[in-house]
């Protein structure tokens, strides 16, 4: 076989009609379409076969990319097909292709092999593939696959995106390692788009960095074999990952086609009939970090009982925790840290099901009814053994918004919640504390027993006043101060040293003593844990 000459095949090649059109669409720069008039033929995923008629050789589109023809006179050599069964192996690896390539509803019989090849920009539009095998694959601009179905899974292990990539409603399939899309390292300059993709195995996105934002809403994220659905430890999205509802009705996804940039960040407006994010299997995001934000608004997680949604160290400005409660699982929180935390009372999961020690956030954004008492119900949720860490982070938050009754409330439910913790005697010491002052967090106790207390023992005293102990020297007989002498254990008002309670009055002036004793006592012990706190 010699090389081309002005053009014209090389010798030996035999082109076929399907070829020999192809051949002079990729000189003119236009679309080789050989779509029936029949649409339910043309759908390459379909059960219909596609003759000799709709067939080319991979080996002879990969010599128009690799080592292609010159252009006709003022037009600019591409590759696009439309409707073109490609049969054999389309084997472009480690190659640079400089021509423009878009393949739209075409089937591939074998593997797409493009590891380390160098593109412009490729578009494989509502294509059918076997496999597509692309590690550290380059383009300069957009790889896009949208509506494309990928029977053996993807592979963009380290492949660089220089603008978008996009996977909008992508079908792939699990390979035999049990992954439908591995892109562990792919780097994205800009935007990530894989909404309401459906994927059979596991998403592998360790260590990707995504330019932009990263979007999967209205996907279903599908792993019944077991372990996690969307595994992405390290993940850094400059901007926002939106695991939420994708609009059907009125989007540009209802009518079959695929913008070509992709579509809206919006929320889906209402009356919009929308597409859940859903996931059956685990999500691992730990490690993460996100400029914007991390979304999960309506998304639906279906998790096992030993699987998990980890978010444990994750970064982000914003976690919008807004989607079902998932019955089995646990969501895990542990070492995140975030400003704002955006949720629902609704949407978090049970006891056992929630765990956040080292949680760190600055304010509450809740949606909804979400009540002090429901809010430590989920602070609970989360410390199936006593740790003091979430209350006093929950505390924190709402002395930041100014709610600072609402703050001493979480403090209390803290102690009392210590209180179940400690042994017999200790316990009973904070349950008198709790009585008498509330730990310290309500002072205004404490005023309110002594005055009882002070009236119940001036009534007292004025019915039974003892005997002086020396009666020529013993002040004027006041049960008010008298009382009140006996209820101060520091201050000395001059009364209880002059008088001599006899039987039931001095068991009375005892009581009183004691009882003054423990409330200054408990009032000093929440003053210092005030003191401490502040």
């Amino acid at each position: 076989m010699t090389e081309p000459h002005d053009g014209d095949p090389p010798e030996g090649l035999d082109l076929t009609t399907p070829e020999w059109g192809m051949w002079q669409a990729f000189r003119n720069g236009s679309t080789l379409d050989l779509r029936t008039p029949h649409p339910q033929r043309n759908d390459p995923a379909g059960p219909h076969a596609w003759g000799p008629e709709r067939s080319v050789r991979a080996r002879v589109v990969a010599l128009l990319l690799l080592n292609g023809p010159s252009p006709q006179p003022g037009r600019v050599a591409a590759l696009k097909l439309n409707g073109v069964h490609i049969t054999g192996t389309l084997d472009l690896a480690g190659g640079a292709i400089d021509p423009y390539v878009e393949m739209r509803n075409c089937r591939f019989e074998q593997e797409l092999l493009l590891p380390e090849a160098r593109f412009s920009t490729l578009r494989l539009v509502g294509c059918a593939v076997p496999r597509i095998e692309a590690a550290r694959l380059h383009t300069e601009g957009d790889l896009h696959l949208p509506r494309c179905v990928v029977e053996n899974g993807i592979r963009l292990t380290d492949a660089h995106i220089g603008t978008d990539l996009l996977l909008n409603q992508l079908v792939v399939r699990r390979d035999r390692r049990g992954r439908s899309i591995t892109a562990d390292g792919l780097t994205v300059a800009q935007d990530f788009q894989a909404e309401m993709i459906e994927s059979y195995g596991e998403l592998s996105m360790r260590g990707a960095q995504i330019g932009v934002s990263l979007s999967l809403r209205g996907s279903r994220l599908r792993n019944p074999y077991g372990g996690r659905a969307l595994n992405a430890p390290q993940l850094t999205v400059e901007r926002t990952l939106y695991l939420t509802a994708a609009g059907v009705s009125g989007s540009p996804f209802s009518n079959g086609t695929t913008p070509p940039y992709g579509i809206s960040a919006s929320t889906p407006t209402r009356g919009t009939r929308i597409q859940r994010f859903e996931c059956e299997g685990g999500v691992r995001l730990d490690d993460g970090r996100f400029g914007d934000a991390i979304d999960f608004e309506q998304a639906r997680f279906t998790l096992e009982n030993d699987q998990e949604v980890s978010l444990r160290r994750v970064q982000t400005p914003e976690l919008r925790f807004l989607g079902e409660r998932p019955e089995k699982g646990r969501v895990i929180l542990s070492g995140a840290k975030v400003v704002n935390l955006v949720d629902k009372s609704v949407s978090w999961p049970g006891p056992g099901g929630l765990a956040m020690a080292g949680f760190a956030y600055e304010h509450l954004i809740p949606r909804g009814h979400f009540p002090l008492s429901r809010r430590l119900e989920w602070v609970a949720a989360a410390t199936p053994e006593y740790s003091p860490d979430p209350y006093e982070m929950l505390a924190t938050a709402l002395r930041t918004s100014g709610e600072d009754a609402d703050a001493r409330e979480v403090l209390l439910a803290k102690q009392r919640r210590r209180r179940e913790t400690l042994p017999v005697g200790a316990k009973l010491w904070g349950y008198l504390q709790d009585w008498t002052v509330a730990y310290g967090y309500r002072p205004g106790r404490a005023a309110v027993w002594m005055a009882v207390l002070w009236a119940v023992g001036t009534v007292f005293f004025t019915q039974r006043p003892p005997e002086a102990i020396k009666p020529g020297e013993a002040p004027h007989w006041n049960a008010f101060l008298y009382t009140l002498d006996l209820l101060l254990p520091v201050i000395d008002l001059g009364q209880d040293s002059y008088w001599r309670p006899d039987g039931l009055a001095q068991w009375a002036a005892a009581m009183l003593i004691v009882l003054g004793w423990i409330l200054a006592t408990t009032v000093a012990a929440g003053a210092s844990r005030l003191l401490r706190r502040q």
